[in-house]
C-alpha cells in the first residue's frame, strides 16, 4: 500500500537522529544529537535521507538546524575508526560518503529554498552541511573550522571543496583548508559563507524572514528560479568531482590508519568529531 504524504511525514517525524516540524509549506529539519553536537553518524544520514530524498513537492522552503549549543561539529571519528576496525580497506567511509554526498546534493538541488540557522559551530561535516544550503544566517556568536587536514583526511566530504570555492574563492579556501584556523561569523559573512549574522536570539526571526517572502513566491516560478540560479552556478565550478569524495576519504583515511586514541582534540573540534 503507497503511503500518503502525511503518513510519510509522520514516520519520519519519528526520526530518532533528526527531528521535524512541518509549518504549512515550511519545513523545520533539526539535527538531534545535542549530547554528542550533532555528529553526524551514518544513522543520521540515513534519517537525513529518508527526509529529502523524496521531497514534499508541497514544501516552498526547508530550514536546517541543530538541536543544542551547536549547529554540527562534524563527522564522528569513533564510527570512522569502527569502519576502519572492520574494513581496513574503508568500505564502510564509502557507503557513509556517497549517503553524505547525497544528502547535501537533495539540499542544494532540491526544487524547495533551503536555509541554514546556524548558533555554536559548525565544524567539518557540519560546515558542508550548511553551505550545501540556499541561505545561511549564523548567530554572532558562531564559529566555523575544516580541521581535516590535520586529522590526516581530505577535504572531501558531501562536495564541501567545489561549493567552498565557488561561493568563498579558490584562495580563501586554500588558506583555511591548508592552515584549518577557526574562523568568526563576521569572517564567514565576508567570505560569503554566511550571508547574515545576527544576535542568536534572532535567529528564528531573521529565518522566519527569510521564508516568509519565499513561500509567498508562485511555486513555478519559485521552483524554476532555484533551478536556474543552480544551472548558472555550475559552470563557475568548472568541475564538481564530488562523486569521487567518498572514494578519496576511504582511501587517505585507510593509507593513514593510526592507533585509537582517548581525549584527542589536535584540530580543535570536539573529542571524536572530525
Amino acid at each position: 500500500m503507497k503511503l500518503s504524504l502525511a503518513d510519510r511525514l509522520s514516520a519520519r517525524m519519528r526520526s530518532r537522529t533528526v527531528r521535524t516540524l512541518r509549518e504549512g509549506p515550511v519545513l523545520r529539519v533539526e539535527l538531534n544529537c545535542p549530547a554528542s553536537g550533532n555528529a553526524v553518524t551514518e544513522a543520521m544520514l540515513d534519517d537525513l535521507l529518508a527526509v529529502l530524498a523524496v521531497p514534499d513537492p508541497d514544501v516552498r522552503v526547508l530550514v536546517l538546524s541543530g538541536a543544542g549549543d551547536d549547529f554540527c561539529l562534524g563527522g564522528d571519528r569513533n564510527e570512522f575508526a569502527d569502519w576502519l576496525d572492520e574494513d581496513p580497506t574503508g568500505r564502510g567511509i564509502r557507503v557513509a560518503g556517497d549517503k553524505a554526498r547525497r544528502v547535501c546534493e537533495a539540499l542544494s538541488a532540491g526544487q524547495a529554498v533551503t536555509i541554514a540557522r546556524i548558533q555554536g559551530r559548525a565544524i567539518g561535516a557540519g560546515l558542508a552541511l550548511a553551505l550545501a544550503c540556499d541561505l545561511r544566517v549564523g548567530a554572532d556568536t558562531s564559529g566555523f573550522r575544516l580541521p581535516e587536514l590535520a586529522l590526516g583526511l581530505p577535504t572531501a566530504w558531501g562536495g564541501v571543496l567545489p561549493r567552498l570555492i565557488h561561493e568563498v574563492g579558490a584562495a580563501r579556501t586554500r588558506e583555511l583548508i591548508l592552515t584549518g584556523r577557526a574562523f568568526d561569523a563576521e569572517e564567514a559573512r565576508e567570505l560569503s559563507v554566511l550571508q547574515r549574522v545576527v544576535p542568536e536570539d534572532e535567529l528564528d526571526a531573521a529565518v522566519t524572514a527569510w521564508a516568509k517572502p519565499l513561500v509567498r513566491r508562485p511555486e513555478a516560478a519559485l521552483r524554476v528560479t532555484k533551478a536556474l540560479l543552480n544551472s548558472y552556478a555550475a559552470p563557475t565550478r568548472l568541475a564538481d568531482p564530488a562523486v569521487l569524495d567518498a572514494e578519496l576519504m576511504a582511501t587517505v583515511a585507510a593509507a593513514t590508519r593510526r592507533p585509537r586514541h582517548t581525549g584527542g582534540n589536535a584540530a580543535g573540534a570536539a573529542p571524536g568529531t572530525v
